[in-house]
């Protein structure tokens, strides 16, 4: 990760204790603060600020993301809830002037010092927002990632057949394995590449709004999917459908945005979040009266 100096061209003003939540609204955005992360946090945020060439859009994150659990990113367009899942697993790296500064630790380790970037993101897989599967053969899709990692041949077949059918594709596609993946509908191509992204057996899956693009049916089978995952791996999910979040989370972690830069201000247990919100822009944002 790229180092980042200068925040909004002010120096940073000291951290509050980490049982505080701050409000945002007129006086700016105030991140909540926490303190060390438990044992079964799989992703651990510390301080973590992201900017493009001199545009700050997160600043100070403290959140952390819990083996084996679903977590929802919610909050308003706008607020860095996609930047935050980039620098998840360095994709962010890839992404022109972007500076990344503060600590992510995965497993003990803080991602900045990873030496295996590879190595990292088959560990933390990513399904976009609009599905992409590669302009190849249904099978193909789910081979190719296997044999770049080493997956001996007389192995693909039953690891294709075992993906697919983890993702309910494979009675729908089992005489088609040879088609061109891009024939598929929406919702199978976004099933094939949640397949592909578990192909390496991640211990965390990375899910940018996978429904946003998909009819309701489709998104039915996505969120049944997530749910049928849910205790195997960890799942992080931004999503601007408060529904949806209510319907598939177990944790939420809320994004706000002050004077153009984005902040977590509250994270916890889904049902307690929605029940008992802690500050008043959460409070406005659930119940549609900001954001």
């Amino acid at each position: 990760m790229g180092k980042l100096e200068l925040i909004k061209g002010r120096a940073r003003e000291p951290v509050q204790r980490a049982d505080v939540i701050g409000e945002c609204g007129d006086a700016g955005c105030v991140a909540q603060r926490l303190g060390p992360a438990p044992p079964t946090a799989v992703l651990s945020v510390r301080d973590l600020s992201v900017a493009y060439d001199d545009r700050v859009v997160l600043e100070d994150v403290d959140v952390d993301l819990l083996d084996g659990r679903v977590t929802a990113l919610i909050g308003p367009s706008g607020c860095g809830k996609t930047s935050f899942l980039y620098t998840l697993n360095r994709l962010s790296d890839m992404v022109p002037g972007c500076a990344v500064s503060g600590q992510v630790r995965f497993a003990g380790l803080n991602l900045s010092d990873a030496p295996d970037v590879g190595m990292l993101r088959r560990n933390i897989g990513m399904v976009f927002q609009r599905p992409n599967p590669f302009p190849i053969s249904i099978r193909d899709n789910l081979r190719l990632p296997l044999r770049e990692h080493g997956c001996p041949r007389s192995e693909l077949d039953d690891r294709v057949r075992t993906g697919l059918e983890k993702v309910g594709l494979w009675k729908e596609v089992e005489s088609r394995l040879r088609e061109p993946a891009l024939a598929l509908s929406g919702g199978q191509q976004q099933r094939l590449c949640i397949a592909r992204a578990l192909m390496l057996r991640p211990r965390v899956l990375l899910m940018d709004e996978p429904c946003s693009a998909l009819d309701p049916l489709a998104t039915e089978t996505i969120e049944k999917l997530i749910d049928e995952m849910r205790g195997s791996l960890a799942i992080v999910i931004v999503t601007h459908n408060l529904a949806q979040a209510r319907r598939i989370a177990d944790d939420v972690a809320v994004f706000w945005n002050a004077d153009g830069s984005g902040c977590v201000i509250e994270s916890g247990d889904a049902m307690d979040v929605f029940a008992n919100p802690k500050t008043a822009d959460t409070r406005a944002y659930l119940a549609g009266l900001r954001g």
